[in-house]
């Protein structure tokens, strides 16, 4: 019974609510987790039986924010039953979300990032290496630039359509979570990485024809962000950065944090980022109160120059 709500329910995320893939994937995860702890019978758990879900997983060492996810999902589950008649109360009504560090996001300095793209380039001209290491370099600094220059999530990257390269614009738009567009631009540097990866990528056969800008034999028809994921720490190492502190998802804090560093309004930030909300780019506030204690130390002529 339990799986058959479970279905029903991804089936009205997907078709009401436009949700994406991953996201549907990451619903199913969780109630399927949940309804495994509670014997099978997830749409007929009690708030008891959902506190001591809850209270196992904390036990386990599941970060706070895994845990706020995850009661999320279960929130989103039931209300949908009671919406829908299928149960009669929401046994998520009395459940206390778990408290949640503010963890800063990890991310680069504006140096490290420099050297990241000046391998990516180095070795993207490199003209003696193989043809196929040269094809996976080229490549490698078109998603870089991209990545830095838009800071879109890695699932936006690595889907982009064909039609973005081809365009030659200084903005596209992207269909991020929700199925909710947005405008991202296009840097220089980014436009002629993107304009080399498509000449090598063209010169292909059985790629030219494909519809995603970097195309892959896989599922999907794109390059898993896996992949993609795993070349970026080889990248870093070879540019003198520690693997441990770079993904997809730090390129995208750095995008934002030098924003922000630089004079950017957070609101402009977050439309750029794709978040629906303003409370999650407050992650950065701690960047903008650092601008303006400079800005004060630098400028206020009673400011103590020395500290």
């Amino acid at each position: 019974m339990s799986a058959a709500r479970i279905e029903a329910f991804l089936e009205m995320m997907s078709a009401e609510r436009g949700a994406a893939e991953n996201t549907l994937q990451s619903y199913r995860r969780d109630l399927e987790d949940a309804a495994e702890h509670v014997g099978g019978r997830l749409a007929d758990a009690s708030t008891e039986d959902l506190r001591t879900y809850l209270n196992a997983i904390a036990d386990r060492d599941f970060a706070a924010s895994s845990q706020a996810r995850k009661l999320s999902s279960l929130r989103q589950f039931f209300k949908f039953l009671y919406a829908e008649g299928l149960r009669q109360d929401d046994p998520t009504g009395k459940l206390d979300s778990p408290r949640r560090d503010r963890t800063l996001p990890k991310t680069m300095s504006e140096a490290e990032t420099g050297r990241l793209l000046d391998r990516a380039a180095l070795e993207a001209a490199d003209v003696n290496l193989p043809d196929a290491a040269r094809f996976a370099a080229i490549r490698m600094q078109a998603l870089v630039e991209v990545l830095y220059a838009t800071g879109l999530r890695v699932s936006e990257l690595v889907a982009l359509p064909i039609g973005v390269a081809t365009r030659d614009d200084r903005f596209f738009i992207v269909r991020g979570k929700g199925s909710k567009d947005r405008m991202v631009p296009l840097s220089t540097k980014a436009r002629q990485a993107m304009r080399l990866w498509l000449e090598a990528r063209n010169a292909v056969p059985q790629l030219k024809e494909k519809t995603w800008l970097f195309p892959a034999h896989s599922e999907t028809g794109y390059l898993p962000r896996q992949i993609f994921a795993r070349d970026l720490k080889s990248l870093a190492a070879r540019a003198g950065i520690s693997a441990a502190k770079i993904s997809p998802h730090v390129l995208r804090h750095a995008f934002a944090s030098h924003l922000l560093q630089n004079g950017a309004d957070l609101r402009a930030v977050q439309q750029l980022l794709g978040h629906s909300d303003i409370s999650t780019t407050q992650i950065y506030t701690h960047v903008l109160e650092e601008r303006l204690v400079r800005l004060v130390q630098d400028h206020h002529p009673l400011a103590d120059k020395a500290g």
